[in-house]
């Protein structure tokens, strides 16, 4: 980790919070997690722009505009236990563990040398608690089951049966739904195993693998 960057990271959530209405855990959250420690080393220059950025395998860092609208979105508070599908450079599982704390948030990651990569960059960055797999995030993470909230940092045709299956009645699943034109879809599950479902925007992200 390059130094601190803390006035970068503070003049970055300032912007943020001038546009857009954050909640308190959010806003901490974001003001907590060193962004430039996910970034690839060749990036570091634009580590604290509002923008997408790759980390390899074809994965994208997500702009932190969508990290946080996404934090604030999933409600999600301390001790609820969440499933992350879509790992990459492990930033929005940090986000998520100062919300909820660390060894609640559960990271599935396609690649598995970005699963890799990303354990050992939030075991420096202090969020050594995650736990991250390599695996097939259609069929989540059944063994940590079951999980107060749900979210995808990847665009998925509709909410993978698995997933919502894992996730408890009263929980929230919480996803870029779509393939050439995406939605930001939240889904609060039903006592029947239903989903009801708001449309939070478009947007644009890399496909599920």
């Amino acid at each position: 980790m390059s130094g601190d960057r803390r006035r970068e990271r503070e003049a970055l959530v300032d912007r943020l919070t001038d546009r857009r209405d954050l909640s308190a855990a959010t806003e901490r959250a974001m003001r907590a997690v060193p962004r430039h420690a996910f970034v690839p080393a060749d990036r570091q220059a634009g580590a604290y722009d509002d923008t997408p950025l790759p980390i390899g395998e074809g994965q994208t860092i997500s702009a932190p505009h969508m990290v946080a609208i996404m934090t604030d979105l999933l409600e999600a508070e301390e001790g609820d236990r969440v499933l992350e599908v879509g790992t990459g450079c492990g930033y929005h599982a940090a986000v998520t563990a100062e919300v909820v704390g660390a060894g609640n948030v559960y990271s599935v990651e396609y690649h598995d040398s970005l699963a890799r990569q990303a354990r050992e960059t939030l075991r420096k960055a202090g969020y050594g608690d995650v736990s991250v797999r390599a695996g097939d995030g259609r069929e989540g993470w059944p063994a940590h089951a079951p999980y107060d909230r749900a979210y995808f940092t990847c665009a998925a045709p509709d909410f993978p049966e698995a997933v919502v299956e894992q996730v408890r009645a009263g929980g929230l699943v919480l996803a870029p739904i779509g393939e050439r034109t995406q939605t930001l879809v939240r889904a609060r599950k039903r006592e029947d195993g239903g989903l009801d479902r708001e449309r939070h925007g478009g947007v644009r992200f890399v496909p599920l693998q």
